[in-house]
């Protein structure tokens, strides 16, 4: 989906349509007096926001001043100080995020589902999808594709964009080539031109650090990565990393789509407006840590799951980061068990640093019927961590 975020928050607003317009930070901050047509005294601007917000996305005109998702709010004002600021209202996301879903699934079931807006669809035994023209020998799979993308705005008033391509790899990089409402087909005699030139970071999978040290090595573009022999690759990235590294560039992927697959974890975090002290602090973190677990308790009862272990994690205002984490005797899902076992789990608060995020997690997922293992013994927190207070 383009801009997803963003775009249902257009389809509120049509008025913002071609404006930079971010979406982050806290709803109170942002639009006090709720969704109303226009705020009195008009739209919330980047510079009017302090806080340590993110923004979550952002749309095309906004992009293009130099603002992008992950950016800090209070960095994106200096580049765009002028760009509208719009809170985040995932409950509308996540309606939208179905209908698209149900709008592609009428036309081609076989769906991996990546998140509130982006799937994986496998074509290739949906009627139609092998048609070939004299002229076009992808004619079939085009028209297909144009129906998806009908289909989509159709029932959610949004715009799409699809990469058409053997693979899942392939077509991750090329739904990304003609946002938005882009519509790219890409086979592998393509890859030379269209993928080759690109930057070797936006293969899927190559982070940050593996970025960085490519970057060291004179690696640039895929199609440096594509030169690189496969033994230099492993010399230098390992034997697992360096094949896949060696496939990906030349567009290389045998993974299936997997329609469906066993979550290994949920979580919600929370980065705080403003540093806050174990101590002094004590009752608003308590009460953060209340509000996260509801929310972790909210997301396994919605997806059907319970949890077999808790964790906690926090950032100190010096950017460490520790987690820790507890064995519950019983598999659990509602939220005051899920905060008891969080709690006991946070003995371990550095008294002397101040937090900027905290965040839970539940781990071990199964479904309630399930039989929990029985030789799972209760871990005992290390003790370094004050307790946040009662349940």
């Amino acid at each position: 989906m383009d801009a997803f975020y963003a775009s249902v928050e257009l389809l509120r607003h049509p008025q913002l349509q071609g404006l930079p317009v971010v979406i982050g930070g806290s709803r109170r901050q942002a639009l006090p007096s709720g969704h109303s047509p226009e705020p009195e005294g008009g739209w919330p601007t980047l510079k009017d926001y302090a806080g340590r917000g993110v923004i979550t996305t952002a749309t095309y005109p906004a992009r293009a001043l130099g603002v992008h998702s992950g950016m800090g709010l209070m960095k994106a004002a200096l580049l765009a100080p002028d760009a509208i600021l719009l809170p985040m209202d995932f409950e509308r996301y996540r309606h939208y995020s179905r209908l698209f879903k149900a709008a592609v699934a009428g036309i081609a079931p076989l769906i991996e589902d990546r998140g509130i807006d982006e799937i994986y669809v496998d074509l290739s035994e949906v009627p139609g999808a092998q048609d070939t023209t004299p002229d076009d020998p992808l004619h079939g799979v085009r028209q297909l594709a144009t129906r998806l993308k009908q289909a989509v705005h159709e029932a959610t008033g949004l715009t799409c964009s699809i990469g058409v391509t053997p693979n899942k790899l392939l077509s991750k990089l090329a739904s990304d080539l003609d946002k938005p409402d882009g519509l790219t087909l890409l086979m592998p005699e393509h890859v030379p031109t269209r993928v080759w030139p690109l930057p070797a970071q936006r293969i899927n999978g190559i982070g940050p650090k593996a970025a960085a040290r490519l970057q060291e090595l004179g690696v640039h573009t895929i199609g440096d990565l594509a030169q690189a022999t496969l033994p230099w690759l492993v010399e230098h990235f390992g034997s697992r990393y360096g094949q896949w590294l060696h496939e990906a560039a030349h567009g290389i992927d045998d993974r299936p789509v997997v329609t469906w697959r066993e979550p290994k974890s949920m979580s919600r975090e929370t980065t705080f407006e403003r540093n806050l002290h174990p101590r002094q602090d004590r009752e608003a973190l308590g009460a953060l840590l209340t509000r996260l677990c509801e929310q972790v308790s909210s997301d396994l009862a919605r997806k059907g799951y319970v949890a077999r272990t808790v964790g906690v994690k926090l950032r100190y205002e010096d950017f460490r980061i520790v987690t820790r984490s507890l064995t519950m005797p019983q598999p659990a899902q509602d939220a005051a068990t899920l905060r008891l076992w969080a709690a006991r789990s946070l003995k371990a608060i550095d008294l002397d640093t101040r937090l900027r995020l905290m965040g839970v997690k539940a781990e071990g997922l199964m479904l309630p019927e399930a039989d929990p293992p029985a030789s799972l013994p209760v871990q005992e927190p290390l003790p370094l961590f004050v307790d946040l207070g009662p349940v």
